[in-house]
């Protein structure tokens, strides 16, 4: 019987899969899957969103006026060139839709952020991953990677899921060595975790470059995870395109008001800061620690540490996975990611971290008896 078929390169697709929240047998536990913030929203931020609870009849402001003026004054940019999505992932999305088509390429490191592929298969373009060095960028690999038929770049920073950082050196070099016909995407999504002194200096250059667009959400470290709001930054050209292409009305009338209330409340994004780099910097020593050479941390930057584990033996990440699961925590397992033999792991609060870090010690112990 005939029927519709999808476009060849949609049917190519992996779909995203999120961080799971429950157990295999439905529990809901600590959930370190996702890297979300464990201090939840900042008041004023939930305040405001509980405020516009009486104007759901109405649309919300289609242009995100007040938002992208906050956004401006906050980082100094100019209020026309901000674009604004559902989440950071739409406005990825949009980079790829506006730029890239049927035979194009979509280039980005491995182990990179799954939504990149995605990204790119949806619009016809191929993906294409570069080599990595020791799980981080290797700017030397992507700029071989590079083709005529090259049309975007995607480089988050710091990296999801690794946590890995490029710094502005590498950036720079990285975009030196770009044809100018090629859009760099800087994805930030973790850029408020990052000390002042360890900026990429991304923004800066989107300010000036005619082919770098820098996204940011407010997901992450402001907590807005529900209400997907994310942000970016490019040239006027660039951003004119995107437009063209975001769908209506894509950030909610309570969304905009919450995100311009977090963006003012700078000592919560202190405090998350220093708490994320205390138990990150804790917990990675612990795993230091664990006494198993094949179990190891990469450095992270962001809000949660890779742990990678040997691929065969006792102790393996799956193993660690559900032992971990058992125990009351959830973490990412990363097997559709090219990563069967490492575990991404939120830094939750002090009690979570200390509880998890327990939990997985024992399961070793356990499995080297």
């Amino acid at each position: 019987m005939n029927a519709p078929q999808a476009k060849p390169w949609i049917e190519a697709i992996a779909p995203y899969v999120p961080g799971r929240s429950t157990t295999d047998d439905g529990r809901k536990v600590a959930k370190l899957s996702s890297n979300e913030n464990p201090f939840g929203t900042p008041e004023a931020a939930a305040a405001a969103y509980v405020r516009e609870s009486g104007t759901l009849h109405r649309y919300p402001d289609a242009s995100a006026a007040a938002l992208r003026e906050a956004l401006a004054a906050k980082y100094g940019l100019d209020p026309a060139r901000v674009i604004y999505g559902t989440g950071s992932d739409e406005i990825l999305h949009l980079a790829a839709g506006a730029f890239a088509s049927v035979g194009d390429e979509v280039l980005f490191p491995r182990f990179g952020f799954s939504v990149y592929p995605i990204a790119a298969r949806r619009v016809g373009a191929k993906p294409v991953e570069a080599p990595d060095r020791d799980y981080a960028t290797d700017v030397d690999a992507m700029l071989a990677a590079v083709t005529e038929r090259t049309r975007v770049v995607f480089l988050a920073n710091p990296n999801n899921p690794t946590g890995t950082f490029a710094s502005r050196d590498e950036i720079a070099r990285l975009h030196k060595g770009l044809p100018q016909d090629v859009l760099l995407v800087i994805d930030q999504a973790y850029a408020e975790y990052l000390e002042p002194e360890d900026d990429d200096a991304g923004l800066e250059l989107a300010k000036t470059a005619s082919n770098v667009l820098v996204t940011r959400t407010f997901s992450k470290i402001y907590g807005l995870a529900a209400e997907r709001i994310g942000w970016g930054y490019g040239p006027a050209p660039v951003i004119e395109a995107l437009h063209k292409i975001r769908a209506p009305f894509c950030v909610t009338t309570a969304g905009q008001a919450a995100a311009i209330a977090a963006l003012a409340d700078e000592a919560f994004v202190r405090r998350c800061r220093a708490h994320n780099l205390r138990w990150r910097t804790w917990f990675e020593e612990e795993i230091g620690r664990l006494g198993n050479a094949g179990v190891r941390a990469v450095r992270s930057r962001a809000n949660f540490t890779l742990v990678t584990f040997p691929e065969t033996g006792p102790v393996t990440a799956e193993g660690a996975y559900h032992a971990l699961m058992e125990a009351g925590y959830i973490v990412r397992w990363l097997p559709g990611q090219g990563l069967p033999n490492a575990l991404r792991i939120t830094i939750g609060t002090e009690a979570e971290m200390q509880g998890l870090t327990a939990a997985l010690r024992a399961y070793m112990e356990r499995s080297a008896d």
